[in-house]
């Protein structure tokens, strides 16, 4: 593995080179440096490049170091955090990069890249970025589930939106707009599926009598496993934890 000399520190770091990328970069997580050059660098390129980068290298490896080392229970968002979606924890990975904006990936695990002026406030600025993941993630899903069940079984609302709900977990009102609590992002996606088809059933039965769920059970018949689990599990799908 090839290394940068800094004083008398040694960095070793892993290339990458990538036809896919426009510019070079580089992303630091504890332990492990990364660089991402073109194919059609050559040796001296590269050199040129760390060695532009070899303070900001050297602080961020510093930074990581120490974060690593005072680290007696592992931060919200911060490397090793475990954040909850579509029924499962799934690990967070926040790197630094010498990028320019904030990236968020999703790849069996939420990996957030953040540029070397987030330095401050990191934390609330990776709880931001996955809370606008997780609430665009939710929405798109909310319309796939809708524009199925249209095509399907004919159920049209007059609007459908995700919002924030300090009870409930979704409403059909009496115009027939529907409303669907974005925590649902947190649960199975079969158990967002059975909110949103509850609420679209409420288009055709408005109580909840044995008609509503006679319809129910026809367009989604597991309904009953999905309704028992959010039932179990309502009071873990919180998003507290996201910072406003």
């Amino acid at each position: 593995m090839p290394t940068l000399q800094i004083g008398r520190k040694q960095i070793p770091y892993e290339l990458r080179r990538s036809a896919a990328a426009s510019e070079r970069r580089i992303t630091i997580t504890p332990g492990h440096v990364e660089v991402l050059a073109l194919t059609s660098d050559n040796d001296d390129d590269i050199s040129g490049f760390l060695e532009r980068k070899r303070q900001w290298v050297f602080n961020t490896v510093r930074e990581m170091e120490r974060i690593a080392s005072d680290r007696h229970a592992v931060p919200r968002f911060m490397t090793g955090s475990k954040i909850l979606f579509r029924g499962r924890r799934m690990p967070l990975t926040v790197r630094r990069t010498d990028g320019e904006r904030i990236e968020l990936t999703f790849r069996n695990g939420f990996i957030v890249d953040l540029p070397s002026w987030a330095a401050d406030d990191s934390e609330k600025l990776v709880a931001r970025e996955l809370k606008l993941w997780l609430k665009r993630r939710v929405r798109r899903d909310v319309t796939e589930i809708v524009a199925d069940y249209k095509a399907r079984f004919g159920l049209s609302a007059r609007s459908i939106r995700v919002a924030d709900f300090a009870n409930g977990w979704g409403s059909c009102g009496a115009e027939s707009n529907i409303l669907i609590n974005w925590h649902l992002v947190f649960a199975p996606k079969k158990v967002l599926e059975y909110v949103v088809a509850h609420e679209l059933t409420h288009l055709r039965h408005r109580s909840h009598g044995p008609q509503f769920w006679s319809y129910l059970a026809s367009i989604l018949p597991d309904f009953e496993r999905s309704k028992a689990w959010l039932e179990s599990n309502e009071g873990s799908l919180s998003a507290d934890f996201l910072i406003s």
